[in-house]
């Protein structure tokens, strides 16, 4: 049975190719993520990796967790499931604040009088 690790610390220029390899010294990785800024692309410090055993991510856990890599200590330890957050309202002056205020929400001034009237 795969076993999914987490990794964190990692220095930006860390790729999944590099996570693999190293990783890949303790065992089968079925995978090797980097997670990503969605604005900027850019690494956002920490990963995932999923050994091919639960022998394999316990030998890479053990040597692993605190050995420097790329000049920082590496976290890792066995990644637990992701905790269900609230979703939140998109967009400004989205929710039931009532002042309609920000984008799409009007506020601020009132179009039609600024446009000279009931001509739209």
């Amino acid at each position: 049975m795969s076993t999914k690790l987490f990794v964190g610390n990692l220095a930006f220029k860390v790729t999944e190719s590099d996570l693999e390899q190293l990783f890949g010294q303790h065992g089968a990785v079925t995978e090797a993520l980097v997670m990503l800024d969605r604005q900027t692309g850019r690494s956002r410090g920490f990963g995932f990796v999923t050994m091919e055993s639960a022998d394999a991510a316990k030998a890479a856990v053990e040597a692993l967790n605190g050995s420097q890599f790329e000049g920082r200590p590496l976290t890792v330890n066995e990644a637990r499931p992701r905790e269900e957050r609230p979703r939140r309202e998109g967009g400004y002056g989205g929710g039931d604040r009532g002042d309609r205020g920000g984008y799409r929400g009007g506020g601020g001034r009132d179009r039609d009088r600024d446009r000279g009237g009931d001509r739209y």
